[in-house]
């Protein structure tokens, strides 16, 4: 197997790590404008690890990361208004307080890269990359091109000069997602009115950060979450079991780097009952700044490389797969699917827009021929989710699928791509928040 020695970074440690760091690990990086805590957990409670957390010497009590923190987790924690995440199992792990905080001051709490780059030097080791469909279109960015440029080529190009021995896809299952949900849509709206018929609406599945909301304040609706792992929860599996017998690899060799847009697929990929194939599904999860961090640490001249396709067996996807990197993406590719099998007949143009949305929450009737109509929501955002379950809650939902994406747009803006320049830039904003803490520490004392 080839691999690369990564350049050594230079550790940055707090004089008081264990009180602003709470999982307690020692070291500290900065990967593309972030501090990472180098922490690779493993058979740990995922509900106990802070995978995002305020560093209480860096926060200057503007309270950005409260405004954007749906459900509670960040809260100031004295009378100068500095915040932290006050409870791990509060925390959805979407990291918009981390894209949002002005003065850097949020820091991811695990990092699987060092071990990523022992194992790419293992020969003993064959090492899997597992990127998202967003990833391809924020990794750009941190090479110079434009926001949302594809580099989905060079990307490929990259995790094969990395060492990576297979370069399989996560739009792969994005496309068995599709075709899984969809069929799972349509059954439930043909059991309606029999015995033991499964609820309506149907939620989506696949955002970690949903999932783990709906588990939190909403499970009495875990009946209307679809059946479905996510995408990368099937290709975990069937990396160490179809992928491993099509390759002739044993598969307690191989090691499975899942590469997501998103800081709460860490909390997904070590949640315990992943572990369908007889071993862990999911290895390692890396976000886009750390595999820009990679390529860079690796010396790869990411803009001189040419385009390049994925291997193989668990690599091969279709345009459906791609949106799923967008609001609305996953809804239109099950609408496709469930709209031919419930009609009979083939759309004339796949582009389903009006389900599409970028922020808010997006209502649409789908008149499907021999059918009906199909009614979907598609919400953008954990708090236009819980108006959603309010009102499924209440039997008052009209809806026969809705999607839920915690990000704002969907994982093309999770929480670890890379950062919006314009946030940090804010001097305005900086400064007032600097000059509102710095009246608020004084103290009269007598």
């Amino acid at each position: 197997m080839s691999g690369c020695t990564p350049k050594s970074a230079p550790a940055v440690v707090p004089a008081d790590l264990s009180s602003i760091h709470p999982n307690k690990e020692g070291t500290m990086k900065l990967i593309e404008g972030v501090m990472y805590q180098t922490n690779a957990p493993k058979g740990i409670d995922p509900d106990e690890i802070f995978f995002v957390q305020v560093d209480a010497t860096k926060c200057e009590a503007c309270g950005s990361c409260e405004e954007v923190c749906a459900s509670g987790a960040i809260q100031a924690i004295n009378d100068e208004g500095t915040r932290q995440v006050v409870d791990p199992a509060a925390c959805m792990n979407c990291g918009q307080c981390l894209v949002s905080c002005p003065y850097g001051a949020i820091y991811e709490g695990v990092s699987y890269v060092d071990e990523i780059f022992e194992k790419l030097k293992d020969p003993d080791t064959v090492v899997v990359s597992m990127p998202a469909p967003a990833v391809r279109y924020g990794l750009g960015e941190c090479f110079g091109a434009a926001t949302g440029t594809y580099v989905g080529g060079q990307m490929h190009a990259a995790l094969r000069k990395l060492g990576f021995d297979y370069i399989w896809d996560n739009e792969f299952t994005a496309d068995v997602t599709i075709m899984e949900e969809g069929t799972e849509l349509i059954q439930r709206v043909q059991e309606q009115g029999k015995k033991d018929a499964r609820p309506l609406p149907q939620f989506t599945s696949c955002c970690p950060g949903w999932v783990k909301f709906a588990e939190t304040f909403y499970p009495d609706l875990l009946p209307n979450l679809s059946s479905c792992k996510s995408p990368i929860g099937m290709l975990g599996p069937l990396s160490k079991t179809y992928g491993a017998h099509e390759t002739k690899t044993e598969p307690k060799k191989v090691y499975t780097v899942s590469i997501m847009p998103c800081i709460a697929k860490k909390y997904e990929g070590l949640r315990p009952e992943l572990a369908d194939s007889g071993f862990r599904d999911i290895d390692a999860t890396i976000n886009t700044r750390e595999l820009a961090y990679m390529i860079k640490t690796a010396g790869i001249n990411f803009n001189s490389l040419p385009s390049q396709q994925p291997d193989p067996i668990l690599g091969d996807s279709t345009g459906a797969a791609t949106i799923f990197g967008n609001s609305g993406g996953v809804m239109e590719a099950a609408l496709r699917l469930a709209y031919e099998v419930l009609s009979g007949k083939k759309l004339a143009n796949p582009d389903i827009k009006v389900v599409r949305t970028h922020e808010g929450i997006n209502t649409a009737d789908v008149k499907v021929p021999n059918f009906g109509t199909v009614k979907v929501a598609v919400a953008s955002g954990l708090a236009n989710a819980a108006k959603l379950c309010d009102e499924v809650r209440a039997g008052k939902s009209p809806y026969h699928f809705i999607e839920i994406m915690t990000c704002p747009g969907g994982c093309v803006n999770g929480g670890g791509q890379p950062l919006d320049p314009d946030v940090r830039a804010s001097l305005f904003k900086s400064t007032v928040a600097q000059i509102n803490r710095r009246f608020r520490a004084r103290k009269v004392s007598a």
